[in-house]
């Protein structure tokens, strides 16, 4: 076969619109890949063995492709497709590779024979792709987030639009270890979403709901699981819409664009199957940023998070103690809930603590995570409350968000979770 030596880095450049090259994709071993694998048996447990199979042989193809190797780069993709058939991408490729037998071809998919919308998406997806595999990053460093998930939260996902992934992690001793990731799909027209029907993906703290049981239409592929959109900060910023999903891709597609959906997060089949254990309680936090940031060790998280727990502890504290002014210096002058604001609310607490009655209040079951608002410092406090004085006993979870106000943390909603 040949291929004009141009032609293959004006492939490739066209494809990850970054810098790359042999060496650095050498850095990576392609004798883990498990050419003969299926995915039935990969997506029987939480790892990413799949998507790395995937993303691999892609990577593997073009490399390939680069050092001139361009028959073995038609096998290796030959042997993508027959792993996915219905992965768009890789045919992509090969239509170029047998394409150039006969002609010289200037760009990445024919764009004769391709809608060039239809092709920019695959370069999008094969650039997210690329960058994923070259870069490797995440299984060694921890995102730059508060990420504290109580006794009944075994698992927690991260999503980052900017890099089109899912990350999976696992509560072990009271630590989270990573475990896996994945190639996801947004809304058509990015983040931030606003308002019903704007075709965006919320940014925000989420949880997950089970599984949804009805019969659903093939497009939602292998399930789908509601997230909470829209949460109290959404609502208080007058953002609505709804039905913001977690679900799969029809039969006959592997993966979807990037940027794709009408606001849900998409993953391929086998990957929802594979995360479906972490999934299956309803309580799994969902954390949907836009470019997360990753440290080398979680000290400065650690650092934040004990300096809010000690405020959580003084106002709980100054709370049994019935002492209204200093109780009230924990919340915001911005502070709401139930369209209650801080004036209303000091009002109260003035009012049911004039007398300093005894009270009786424990917190358990804490959780904390940073909220990804790219203007504010914010974190989701969850908490189960037990309550008793001589006029009232209950017990209810709750939910508080805090803010970062002078560099202390201030309580601007308080609510049932």
């Amino acid at each position: 076969m040949m291929i004009n030596k141009a032609l293959t880095y004006s492939l490739l450049a066209a494809i990850t619109l970054v810098p790359w090259n042999a060496t650095a994709v050498n850095r990576f071993s392609f004798g883990n890949l498990i050419p003969k694998a299926s995915f039935s048996n990969a997506t029987t447990i939480a790892t990413s063995a799949a998507t790395d199979l995937v993303e691999g042989l892609l990577v593997k193809g073009l490399l390939e492709i680069s050092e001139g190797k361009h028959q073995q780069a038609l096998n290796t993709i030959d042997q993508l497709i027959q792993s996915v058939p219905n992965f768009k991408l890789a045919h992509l490729v090969r239509g170029d590779l047998l394409m150039a037998q006969g002609k010289y071809l200037q760009a990445f998919g024919d764009p004769i024979n391709n809608r060039p919308d239809a092709v920019q998406d695959l370069q999008e997806e094969a650039r997210v792709r690329i960058e994923r595999y070259l870069a490797k990053q995440t299984q060694e460093k921890q995102p730059n987030l508060i990420l504290a998930p109580n006794a009944q939260q075994s698992h927690l996902i991260l999503i980052d639009t900017s890099k089109s992934r899912l990350y999976l992690y696992q509560k072990n001793n009271d630590q989270l270890k990573y475990v896996a990731d994945y190639y996801i799909t947004v809304g058509k027209n990015g983040v931030e979403k606003q308002a019903e029907g704007d075709k965006r993906t919320p940014i925000g703290v989420y949880f997950a709901s089970t599984k949804l049981k009805q019969k659903l239409p093939d497009f939602y592929g292998e399930g789908a699981y509601p997230l909470s959109y829209p949460n109290e900060w959404d609502k208080a910023h007058n953002r609505n819409g709804s039905g913001i999903w977690l679900h799969g891709t029809p039969s006959n597609t592997y993966s979807r664009p990037p940027r794709a959906s009408d606001g849900c997060v998409v993953v391929a089949n086998q990957d929802l199957k594979a995360l479906e254990p972490a999934l299956q309680s309803g309580k799994t936090p969902i954390i949907i940023a836009n470019n997360l940031e990753w440290l080398n060790d979680s000290s400065a998280p650690e650092a934040e998070k004990s300096k809010l727990n000690a405020e959580i502890d003084n106002w709980l504290n100054d709370w049994k103690s019935q002492n209204t002014e200093k109780y009230l210096s924990y919340y915001s002058k911005d502070f709401s809930t139930n369209g209650i604001n801080y004036q209303q609310w000091a009002e109260h607490k003035y009012r049911v603590q004039a007398s300093k009655p005894e009270v009786n209040i424990s917190l358990s079951n804490i959780s904390m995570y940073s909220y990804p608002d790219p203007q504010k410092k914010l974190v989701i406090v969850d908490f189960t409350q037990n309550f008793s004085s001589s006029h009232l006993k209950n017990k209810m979870q709750k939910r508080q968000y805090w803010i970062q106000e002078d560099n202390r943390w201030k309580i601007i909603y308080e609510g049932a979770a």
